[in-house]
């Protein structure tokens, strides 16, 4: 029937192909809708409020229009847009999101990473495989992005650190950008994803005091040291993830990683005669990472099915030269006496192994359990040691850090993804993790990390979307060392997934 104009009193039935350019399959929808007394054209179509035709929603006459999917215009701009908040994260990244003393060690404090459904589980991604988020912990996983929807996640977080040395207790409150990530299906079988993370955090600023003997004297000298420390590594990246043959996926993420990172430590006396004494770290990297991984899913049962991931994070040089300045002021004089240090390519990644096992029921629960490890121990580092002869060094040693292990284990429930009511809509996540230190301090393990979270993605309707989630979860960590300072955290996380469908084409039968 050659559709030109029609003018209707009472409902008519429709059938809807939604055609996947990508797959070249139709899904069909049918409904009841009632047209009113108004002419359209056959190439026009009606925007409604989702997919359940009960909900269907008129469109005035000036909205009718061709779809905002099929415009090429509107799809460059939306990822532009994306695009544009990804680099303006960048700036965010630079503020340092932590408080943190142990962050004047080694690269400094590893951030979290995954997004905010990653986070409600306490971080466990690896197995997971959904095609409404870009799972970047796991890059095979880009492979189930659903081919009709482009997908855009942003991420932010609250804290709130408690440290206790003692009988002293400190607070200190953060707020930091977390990621910012987008993807979309590039082609059958592979998807693409792009974004900017954090990798460390460096931020402290803390003093302290005490008195020593002068044996020259016979009496006693006050001192005070300050240190203070800002900066870290960010990474922006770009990722494939392919589905050669059914159930099998691999991926890669390529990202360029750049960063800094100022450390000082000034000491100074109460003798008016005593020279003050400070020591600058730094350093700047402009390098690269590149991340494998895989997946493999397979159905157990009718309702059930088990996903294994597993990642490796190449480890290599990162062509920085960390330096060191030590400089020495005469109290009564003021003349300076510098000394400068620079160890060439001191600094290296980590080789990084990790495997995780997921398990689905339904599409309602999920259980998934993550292990990672990293090879800490064999990295080259910056040291300052004196030698026999009395001259100072700076130079790359090894065995300076200890492999490092995390556990995660995390739930998802949903009563039903695709239900009418809200209620049914929401998902609840659980998750906790132990891990092990990277750190040595003055030859001492480091503090070790407990956490636990506990999370919900609720989904976002309206006339436009109804497959937008908004993820927010609660999270506690406790730093801790033996006769060391004790950490404990509150953190809040809040990601925003927006999810709309675009690649589509509409007609009427």
């Amino acid at each position: 029937m050659n559709l030109r104009w029609v003018s209707l009193i009472r409902p008519v039935m429709f059938r809807v192909h939604f055609r996947d350019k990508n797959r070249k399959t139709e899904r069909k929808r049918t409904g009841w809708v009632t047209f009113k007394t108004y002419g359209f054209n056959r190439q026009k179509t009606k925007r409604w409020q989702n997919d359940n035709p009960q909900n269907m929603k008129q469109t005035t006459a000036e909205s009718r229009q061709d779809p905002p999917i099929q415009n090429k215009n509107y799809k460059m701009k939306k990822i532009l847009s994306a695009l544009s908040l990804s680099i303006l994260t960048v700036s965010a990244f630079a503020q340092s999101g932590t408080n943190s003393p142990y962050s004047q060690y080694g690269l400094g404090v590893l951030t979290d990473q995954g997004n905010g459904i990653n986070r409600g589980m306490n971080g466990v991604g690896l197995g997971l495989r959904e095609g409404n988020q870009i799972n970047y912990l796991n890059p095979a996983s880009y492979s189930s992005v659903d081919s009709l929807t482009f997908i855009f996640d942003v991420g932010m977080s609250l804290q709130v650190t408690n440290f206790k040395e003692g009988n002293v207790k400190k607070n200190a409150n953060n707020a930091d950008f977390e990621y910012a990530v987008g993807g979309f299906r590039l082609m059958p079988r592979m998807g693409l994803a792009f974004g900017i993370l954090p990798y460390t955090n460096i931020g402290y600023s803390y003093q302290s005091s005490g008195v020593i003997d002068r044996d020259d004297t016979q009496s006693q000298t006050s001192y005070s040291n300050v240190y203070s420390g800002s900066g870290g590594l960010h990474q922006v990246f770009l990722g494939l993830g392919w589905e050669p043959v059914r159930n099998f996926s691999i991926g890669v993420n390529g990202g360029y990683l750049w960063g800094n990172s100022t450390r000082s430590v000034a000491t100074s006396y109460s003798d008016n005669y005593a020279n003050t004494l400070s020591k600058t770290y730094s350093y700047n990297v402009s390098s690269y990472k590149l991340d494998f991984g895989l997946q493999y899913s397979q159905k157990i049962s009718k309702k059930d099915r088990i996903t294994l991931g597993a990642t490796y994070g190449l480890g290599h040089n990162l062509n920085a030269d960390p330096a060191l300045d030590i400089v020495s002021v005469n109290s009564q004089t003021g003349v300076t006496d510098t000394t400068s240090f620079v160890s060439r390519n001191g600094i290296e990644l980590p080789n990084e192994f990790a495997v995780g096992l997921a398990y689905s029921h339904n599409g309602q629960l999920t259980l998934a359990f993550d292990y990672q490890m990293q090879q800490w121990s064999k990295v080259k580092y910056p040291k300052y040691s004196t030698g026999s002869n009395g001259s100072p060094s700076y130079h790359t040693a090894t065995n300076m850090f200890d492999d490092r292990q995390k556990f995660n284990l995390g739930a998802e429930y949903c009563r039903d993804k695709a239900g009418r009511s809200f209620s049914s809509r929401i998902r609840y996540r659980l998750g906790a993790s132990y891990t092990t230190p990277y750190l040595k301090i003055n030859g001492l393990e480091g503090p070790k990390e407990l956490s636990v979270s506990g999370g919900f993605g609720i989904p976002i309707i309206n006339g436009w979307n109804n497959r937008s989630i908004l993820n927010i979860s609660a999270q506690w960590v406790r730093s801790s060392a033996k006769d060391m300072i004790t950490e404990n955290t509150f953190r809040i996380n809040v990601g925003l997934t927006f999810n709309e469908r675009w690649f589509a084409k509409w007609k009427f039968d």
